[in-house]
């Protein structure tokens, strides 16, 4: 069934960009890999450069320790329905705890892009989401200065601040790092739904089950899931004032 499937796909690859047919395969796989093996999948990516994480030591509370292979999963027997944290290290990368939720037998959201070691005083933003809207895009503006985003600046002028990575194709990441933070600057960080941009009414953001994680001095300072069941192109997830971050949350059409 499995090769009929694969078939069907590779017959597709004229109609579907590389980086989308790579996404349906993972997709695939995972599912596969649950049917086949009884066992759920943890996929972990690197959050720089969206190559998968391999190596990594993932120490599930309550469920066991395991290893990344080669392609970033982690498999494990299914637990019972419920929250579960697990702690990831890998030399070069920041430790962090992190969580996923077991619903009906499988994993709510099963994709964790991790980050690479920044140096001190740096600040990384990553954001990750589910297949659809097929085009998240992550903004980060210093007032009077820059604005960091696909469709702005991927660079700014001092060098300061870049956009890591770009998706298109849904599930992310996309990442932004500023190398210091301007304790005097004000900082506004959102998530625009670029597929539906002209649709203010559209809950497509809300149901995207978007996630933004925030690191700092080599830990992870933040985690937020976007509010479910909101109208709006627009997810303001934070500002920065004074060197301190503020939460905000908030979905709508403010930018």
């Amino acid at each position: 069934m499995k090769k009929k499937i694969v078939l069907f796909i590779l017959a597709l690859l004229p109609v579907f960009a590389v980086a989308q047919y790579d996404k349906m395969l993972e997709a695939m796989d995972d599912e596969m890999e649950s049917l086949e093996n009884g066992k759920l999948v943890l996929r972990f990516i690197n959050a720089e450069n969206g190559n998968p994480v391999e190596g990594a030591s993932v120490d599930i509370e309550g469920v066991g320790e395991y290893t990344s292979d080669m392609q970033g999963k982690v498999l494990i027997e299914p637990p019972e329905d419920k929250k579960y944290a697990f702690h990831f290290t890998k030399e070069g990368f920041i430790p962090a705890t992190y969580q996923f939720e077991v619903v009906a037998g499988t994993i709510f959201d099963n994709r964790f892009s991790v980050s690479p070691v920044i140096d001190f005083g740096a600040l990384r933003v990553v954001l990750d989401w589910g297949k659809s809207p097929a085009d998240l895009d992550l903004h980060l503006v210093k007032e009077g200065d820059y604005h960091i985003s696909y469709q702005n600046m991927h660079i700014s002028k001092d060098g300061t601040a870049k956009l890591d990575r770009d998706d298109l194709k849904g599930f992310g990441p996309e990442t932004i790092t500023v190398k210091s933070i301007d304790n005097s600057a004000t900082y506004t960080c959102y998530i625009k739904n670029f597929s539906n941009k002209n649709a203010p009414k559209s809950r497509a953001l809300s149901k995207s089950k978007a996630g933004v994680q925030v690191y700092g001095n080599n830990q992870l300072l933040k985690s937020y899931s976007i509010p479910v069941e909101k109208k709006g192109t627009t997810w303001m997830v934070f500002t920065i004032v004074n060197g301190k971050i503020a939460d905000k949350n908030e979905v709508g059409n403010a930018y």
